[in-house]
C-alpha cells in the first residue's frame, strides 16, 4: 500500500491496564489486528497472533509485540478449517497456560455489483471465515478463559446498515451483532464477557484489496470527518473492552464509525 495504515507503531502508549493477561487475536498480521496487538502487548498482555499466510506481516506484528517486552506466538492457517480453529485455541492455552481475552477478528469480503456475480462458494466461505469461525473459536477457548475474561467481535457499521455492494459481508456481520448479544447471556454465568466492535470505514489493506479504485480513492471521504479512520484510532476501544475497567459492559456493540452515514 502506498498510503501505509497507522496502527500505533510510533504512537501508542501503554499504562499497564492488561498486565499478565494473556490474548488471541485473528487477523492479527495487519489492520486492525495488528493495531490491537501493538496496544494489547504496550499494556502488558502476552499475544497470540492468528494469520492466514501473510508470513511477512505477521512477523512484524510479531516484532512490535516483542518489542514492548511480551510474547508473540504465530498461527498461520485458514480458520474456515474448523481443524485450525481448535489448534488456535489450545496453542495460546499450551503457551500461555490460559487465555483471557479472544478477540474476533478475522474477516473476509469482496465487492459485487450484481447478485449474480457472488458464487456459492464465495458466499461460503464468507460464513466460514467471518462467523462460523468465531462460533468454533469462542467454543475452543472457553474451556481456557478465567473468570473476568473478555470474547471481542469485530463487527462493522454494515451490521445495520448494509452496503449491497457488500452483500456476503454485510449479512456476516449482522450475525456477529446477534451472535455476540446472545453469547453474552450464555457466559455472563461464567463471568465471561462478550462484546462487539462496529468499525466504520477504515484504511486498512482490505480496502485496496476488494474495491475498485473509484470506491478506494472516495472511501472514508462521507463521513462527517471527511477521511476514514486509522486501525490505530480503534485499538483503544478494544483495550477497554479487554481491561478489567470494563468488568460491567457486556453484549454491547460499541461503534467506531465517525458517524458514518447510511449510503457509505
Amino acid at each position: 500500500m502506498a498510503d501505509k495504515p497507522d496502527h500505533g507503531e510510533h504512537s501508542y502508549r501503554g499504562s499497564a491496564r492488561l498486565t499478565g493477561k494473556a490474548a488471541i487475536i485473528t487477523g492479527g498480521d495487519s489492520g486492525i489486528g495488528r493495531a490491537v496487538a501493538i496496544a494489547f502487548a504496550r499494556e502488558g498482555a502476552d499475544v497470540l497472533i492468528s494469520y492466514l499466510d501473510e508470513h511477512d506481516d505477521a512477523r512484524d506484528t510479531a516484532e512490535w509485540v516483542q518489542k514492548a517486552g511480551r510474547r508473540a506466538v504465530l498461527v498461520p492457517g485458514d480458520l474456515a478449517d474448523r481443524e485450525t480453529c481448535a489448534t488456535v485455541a489450545e496453542t495460546a492455552a499450551r503457551e500461555f497456560g490460559h487465555i483471557d481475552v479472544l478477540v474476533n477478528n478475522a474477516a473476509y469480503q469482496m465487492t459485487h455489483e450484481s447478485i449474480e456475480e457472488i458464487t456459492d462458494e464465495e458466499w461460503t466461505r464468507t460464513f466460514d471465515i467471518n462467523i462460523h469461525a468465531m462460533f468454533r473459536l469462542v467454543k475452543a477457548s472457553v474451556p481456557h478463559l478465567r473468570p473476568g475474561a473478555s470474547i471481542i467481535n469485530t463487527s462493522s457499521v454494515n451490521y445495520d446498515m448494509p452496503r449491497p455492494t457488500l452483500l456476503p459481508y454485510a449479512t456476516t456481520k449482522g450475525a456477529i451483532a446477534n451472535f455476540t448479544a446472545g453469547l453474552a447471556q450464555l457466559l455472563g454465568e461464567r463471568d465471561v464477557r462478550v462484546n462487539a466492535v462496529a468499525p466504520g470505514p477504515i484504511w486498512t489493506p482490505l480496502i485496496p484489496s476488494t474495491m475498485p479504485p473509484e470506491q478506494v480513492a472516495e472511501f472514508g471521504k462521507n463521513t462527517p470527518l471527511g477521511r476514514p479512520g486509522q486501525p490505530a484510532e480503534l485499538a483503544p476501544v478494544y483495550v477497554l473492552l479487554a481491561s478489567d475497567e470494563a468488568s460491567y459492559i457486556s453484549g454491547a456493540i460499541v461503534p467506531v464509525t465517525g458517524m458514518t452515514a447510511p449510503e457509505m
